[in-house]
């Protein structure tokens, strides 16, 4: 079947395009990226009891933190405050955890870590890296619990939209608080994401 030229450069205008709008929401993800930091807590197990644990251990960080990122405008303040305090949530972490009647260790570190895309209440979060607070309970080979530290999402008396719209331009938090009308682009982000964390985890 030949293709005639007018309709070569229908297909190819409507390549460039959808190429085109792809980096550019891909570009606002990087953005989202950039000011958000995120809480990312392993459980020791897979166990109900682990499983609990992970959720008392939250709670408690939860409320050692509810101060922490008071005055914080930007991710980068607030990731160095987290820095600045893993002794402080570790020694609550580990409190928690013997008051429970378990001897498990407890580490907490602030790194780069990769997430798939997810929702968190009425927000959703495109897939890529974040800076994160990362706690590992015990073996840490049990599901994961995450929520949002900065914006304060997860924290007491935290606003969601209010919050999330004071640190992102208006495209970004568009994004993130209306997820349905943009289920193609986070699937097409996701799996670029994906891939591009595998082949950096080969090298």
């Amino acid at each position: 079947m030949i293709i005639k030229r007018w309709e070569k450069a229908l297909l190819f205008g409507l390549i460039l395009t959808i190429v085109l709008s792809t980096v550019s929401f891909s570009a606002t993800c990087g953005e989202i990226r950039q000011n958000v930091l995120r809480l990312h807590i392993l459980a020791n197990s897979d166990s109900a009891a682990d499983q609990q644990l992970k959720l008392q251990v939250r709670d408690r960080l939860l409320q050692e933190g509810a101060d922490l990122f008071d005055g914080f405008s930007t991710e980068a303040q607030a990731a160095e405050a987290a820095r600045q305090s893993i002794a402080r949530l570790q020694a609550a972490a580990q409190d928690e955890i013997r008051a429970r009647g378990y001897n498990y260790p407890v580490s907490i570190d602030v790194k780069k870590l990769y997430f798939d895309t997810r929702t968190y209440d009425q927000v959703t979060l495109p897939a890529g890296e974040y800076e994160a607070v990362q706690v590992c309970i015990g073996e840490a080979a049990g599901q994961n619990w995450w929520c949002v530290l900065f914006p304060p999402m997860c924290l007491p008396a935290a606003s969601e939209q209010q919050e999330i719209g004071n640190v992102l331009e208006p495209d970004a938090a568009d994004i993130v608080t209306d997820a349905p009308k943009y289920e193609i682009q986070f699937w097409a982000v996701e799996a670029y994401e994906s891939a591009k964390d595998f082949i950096k985890g080969l090298f």
